[in-house]
C-alpha cells in the first residue's frame, strides 16, 4: 500500500508540472499576442508587372506590313523563306528565292514569341503561356487556326534580377512587361520587406542565342541548336525550364498536351537527329528515344560542368559549345566533340578552347561555330582529334548568335542582322547579303 501511494503521488506530481508548464505557455503567448507590434517604413525600387488583359491577348496575333529588324532572335527556314524571330514581338518573314536579294515580305505579331516551328503549311509559335498555329498557305495574310491556352504556365519576360518583383498576380492577366518603380510599405521591424517570387526562363531571354541546324523531316522546316521547338511526326517537342512537352499536332485546330516529362535540369536547346532527341542544358546533354513518339525515354546523358550548351549531331559524332557570362552558370568556352557511337554511353573525344561559342552547324563534315564577338568560324572534322588545324575560314568582323547551313547556303543572324554566304567553295566562302538592324 504505501509503495502504491508514492506511486500515485509521483504521478500527480508530474501531471501538476505538465499543466503549470503549459499555462505558462500559454502566458506567454497571450503577452507576446497583446504587446504592441512596430512598424517602420521602407522605400526600395522593385519590379513591378505590366498586364494585359487575357481576352486581349488572346487576339492580339495580326498580320502587319514588313517591318525592320530591331532586336532579331531564333531563325527558321521553309521553302525559300526566312523566318526570323524579333524577340518577345513576333516573327519576320523574308522571301529567299534570290539570297543575293533577299527582301521583308511580312511581319507577324505574336506577343511573347520566342520559339517556332513550321510543319507543311502550319506555323506553331510560343506566345507567353499559350501555343498557337498559324495557317501560312499564304505568307501574306497567315491566319489563326488553334490556340492551347496555359502550354506555357507562368511565362515571365525577363526582368531586371537586381530588383525583387512586386505585386505579381496571375489572375491579372498575361504578364508582357516590367516597370521600374519605388516601393513605399509599412512592415514590422526586423522583418523583410515584401517581394514576390518569380522566375524568368533566362537560357530564353534575347541574345542568348537563336535557333540551329535541324535536320529537315518531311514537310518541316529547318530549324536549329538553339532552338527549343522541334518537329518529328505528329508531335511538337519543347523544353522549357525543366520539363520536355510532348504535344500532339496530329490534328491541327485539336493540339493537345500528350505528356510533360521532369528532367531534373535546367533545360536550353533541343536536336532532332536519327529518330532522337538530344538536349542541351546546363549540367549536360541528354539522350531522349523516341521509339514512342508520345513519350520520350531516357537513354543517356553525357555530363559537364554548369554552362549553356547547344548540340548538334553528325554521323556517331556530336558537338556540344558550352560558354559563359549566360544565365546558365560556369565560366567555361569551349568546343566539345562527344562520340556517341554507343549511344547508352556517349563519352569525350576532345575539347577546343573558344572565346564564347553560341549556335553552331554541321553539314557534310563542315562545322560552323557562332563563337560570339569573335565571328563565325569554320572547320572540317574529317578528323576529329586536329579540329583547331584545320579552320577553312574565320569572319571576325561579326557578332554571331546562329547560323543554319544548307547545300551550301549558310544562313547566319547576329547582333547587326542576317548575313547569308556561299560555301560551295570552303576554300572560298563568298558573302551574298547583309540585312542590317535598325538601332532604335
Amino acid at each position: 500500500m504505501h509503495l502504491r501511494r508514492k506511486e500515485s503521488h509521483i504521478m500527480k506530481t508530474k501531471s501538476n508540472q505538465k499543466i503549470l508548464l503549459a499555462l505558462s505557455l500559454i502566458a506567454l503567448l497571450f503577452l507576446n499576442a497583446c504587446r504592441d507590434k512596430i512598424y517602420e517604413k521602407v522605400t526600395y525600387t522593385a519590379n513591378v508587372p505590366v498586364y494585359m488583359e487575357f481576352d486581349t491577348f488572346r487576339q492580339a496575333v495580326l498580320k502587319s506590313d514588313a517591318q525592320e529588324m530591331v532586336n532579331p532572335g531564333k531563325i527558321y527556314f521553309k521553302d525559300n523563306v526566312i523566318f526570323i524571330n524579333e524577340v518577345h514581338e513576333g516573327i519576320h518573314l523574308i522571301n529567299n528565292s534570290n539570297p543575293a536579294s533577299p527582301e521583308f515580305i511580312a511581319f507577324i505579331e505574336i506577343p511573347g514569341n520566342v520559339d517556332i516551328a513550321i510543319k507543311g503549311n502550319i506555323l506553331y509559335a510560343d506566345s507567353y503561356i499559350d501555343l498557337v498555329a498559324l495557317d501560312i498557305s499564304d505568307p501574306f495574310n497567315p491566319v489563326e487556326i488553334d490556340r492551347l491556352a496555359d502550354a506555357f504556365p507562368n511565362v515571365l519576360p525577363p526582368f531586371n534580377i537586381n530588383y525583387p518583383v512586386y505585386g505579381l498576380d496571375f489572375k491579372k492577366g498575361v504578364v508582357v512587361g516590367w516597370e521600374t518603380k519605388e516601393i513605399t510599405e509599412m512592415i514590422e521591424r526586423g522583418s523583410y520587406y515584401r517581394g514576390d517570387m518569380a522566375h524568368f526562363d533566362g537560357i530564353a531571354a534575347p541574345n542568348l542565342g537563336s535557333s540551329e541546324i535541324s535536320i529537315s523531316q518531311g514537310n518541316t522546316g529547318t530549324g536549329g541548336s538553339m532552338a527549343r521547338f522541334t518537329l518529328t511526326n505528329n508531335h511538337l517537342y519543347a523544353v522549357h525550364n525543366e520539363n520536355l512537352k510532348v504535344f500532339n499536332i496530329t490534328a491541327t485546330p485539336g493540339i493537345f498536351k500528350e505528356n510533360e516529362i521532369f528532367l531534373e535540369r535546367l533545360v536550353e536547346t533541343i536536336f532532332p537527329y536519327d529518330n532522337k532527341l538530344f538536349l542541351g542544358t546546363t549540367t549536360g546533354m541528354l539522350v531522349y528515344g523516341l521509339s514512342n513518339p508520345a513519350l520520350p525515354n531516357f537513354i543517356s546523358v553525357f555530363e559537364h560542368i554548369s554552362s549553356c550548351d547547344p548540340v548538334v549531331v553528325e554521323g556517331n559524332l556530336a558537338y556540344v559549345t558550352l560558354r559563359s557570362g549566360t544565365m546558365c552558370g560556369g565560366f567555361t568556352n569551349q568546343l566539345d566533340v562527344v562520340d556517341i557511337s554507343s549511344i547508352e554511353n556517349p563519352f569525350l573525344v576532345k575539347t577546343y578552347p573558344m572565346f564564347n561559342p553560341h549556335g553552331l552547324g554541321i553539314d557534310n563534315g563542315t562545322l560552323f561555330i557562332c563563337d560570339g564577338d569573335a565571328g563565325l568560324k569554320v572547320y572540317s572534322t574529317e578528323d576529329p582529334m586536329t579540329i583547331h588545324q584545320n579552320q577553312l575560314a574565320h569572319f571576325n568582323d561579326i557578332k554571331t548568335f546562329d547560323v543554319i547551313p544548307l547545300n551550301g547556303l549558310l544562313v547566319l543572324i547576329g547582333a547587326d542582322g542576317l548575313y547569308q554566304y556561299d560555301y560551295t567553295d570552303l576554300e572560298n566562302l563568298i558573302l551574298l547579303s547583309h540585312m542590317p538592324v535598325t538601332r532604335p
